[in-house]
C-alpha cells in the first residue's frame, strides 16, 4: 500500500487550507462560522502564525471538501503523517467496492456504463460500450491508459460518429474546466489543454440537440451500425469513501433519450 502524499509539499499547510478556502469562493470569516471557529484562528493558521492540529486540519479539509488526496498532503506539509491510504485496484482490500462496480456496469446493462479515475482513465466497462468502442478507428487510443475524454474526442476515436459534436464537445470541455476549478488538478488541467487543441467539429451540426429533451440536457447523439443513438448521462461516486483511489472511481452511466435507442440497443444486446 502506498500513500497519496508521499512527496512533502513545499508549501505550508496554513497557505495550502487558504488556497482550498478561496477556491470555494468562502471568505475568511465565512469559512470560520460555517466550520465554528473563530476568525482569528484561522487568520492564523493561513498566516503561519499558528499551527494547526490534526484534528484541525481534517474538519476543515472536510468542511472545505478538499479530496482526501489533497486532504493527506495537507497534513503532512503540517507535520503530522497521512490519514487516507491510498491503494492499488488490485489491492485484496479494494475487492469488495470494486465487485460493486462490476455488479454495478453488469446491470446497467444493455445500456453503456464504465468506470473511471479522477484524470478520466477507463478502468471498467460493460459490454455495451466495449461494443461502441468498435467504431473507433484509431487504435492506439484503446491502448492502455485509455482516457475516456480524449477517446471521445480525437478525430481517430469517437468524434466522427458524434451527430451534435459541437454541442457535446463544449458539454465535455465545460465539465472538465469545473471540475479542473474545483480540484486545483494540474494533470487535469494539462489534458483539458490538450483537448482544446483538437480540431472542432468539420460537418454541419444538428441545431438544439438538448430540444428533444426539452433543454435538460445536452445528450451524446451517436451515429452507429445499430442507427443513431441518443444517450444522457449520470455520474455516480462513493458516498463514505475513506480510501484515496476509492474517493477518486466514478461510474458513468448512460440511459437511452427516447425509445428508439432503447429498443436499438436491446437488439445489440
Amino acid at each position: 500500500m502506498t500513500l497519496s502524499a508521499a512527496i512533502h509539499p513545499s508549501r505550508p499547510a496554513g497557505a495550502l487550507l487558504r488556497e482550498w478556502r478561496q477556491r470555494r469562493r468562502l471568505s475568511q470569516l465565512a469559512c470560520a462560522l460555517e466550520a465554528g471557529i473563530s476568525q482569528r484562528h484561522l487568520s492564523f493558521i493561513e498566516s503561519g502564525r499558528s499551527r494547526p492540529s490534526r484534528e484541525m486540519v481534517l474538519h476543515l479539509g472536510a468542511h472545505l471538501a478538499v479530496p482526501l488526496r489533497e486532504r493527506n498532503a495537507i497534513l503532512l506539509a503540517a507535520g503530522y503523517a497521512p490519514v487516507f491510504p491510498e491503494r492499488s485496484l488490485d489491492d485484496p482490500a479494494l475487492a469488495p467496492a470494486l465487485a460493486a462496480v462490476e455488479m454495478l456496469l453488469k446491470g446497467h446493462e444493455p445500456y453503456p456504463a464504465l468506470a473511471v479515475d479522477r484524470r478520466w482513465t477507463l478502468v471498467r466497462a460493460n459490454r455495451p460500450v466495449m461494443a461502441l468502442l468498435g467504431l473507433v478507428a484509431d487504435e492506439t487510443l484503446l491502448s492502455p491508459p485509455v482516457n475516456v475524454l480524449t477517446l471521445t474526442l480525437a478525430p481517430g476515436g469517437l468524434a466522427p460518429h458524434i451527430v451534435n459534436f459541437a454541442a457535446w464537445r463544449a458539454h465535455v470541455l465545460e465539465r472538465l474546466r469545473q471540475q479542473v476549478s474545483i480540484s486545483g488538478d494540474q494533470a487535469l488541467a494539462r489534458l483539458h489543454a490538450a483537448l482544446m487543441r483538437l480540431p472542432g467539429p468539420s460537418a454541419p451540426q444538428e441545431a438544439d440537440p438538448a430540444a428533444r429533451l426539452g433543454g435538460i440536457a445536452v445528450p451524446l447523439v451517436l451515429r452507429t451500425p445499430a442507427g443513431v443513438l441518443s444517450l444522457i448521462s449520470t455520474t455516480t461516486v462513493f458516498g463514505t469513501p475513506v480510501d484515496v483511489t476509492l474517493s477518486e472511481l466514478a461510474l458513468e452511466t448512460f440511459f437511452p433519450a427516447d425509445a428508439a435507442t432503447a429498443s436499438a440497443l436491446k437488439d445489440m444486446a
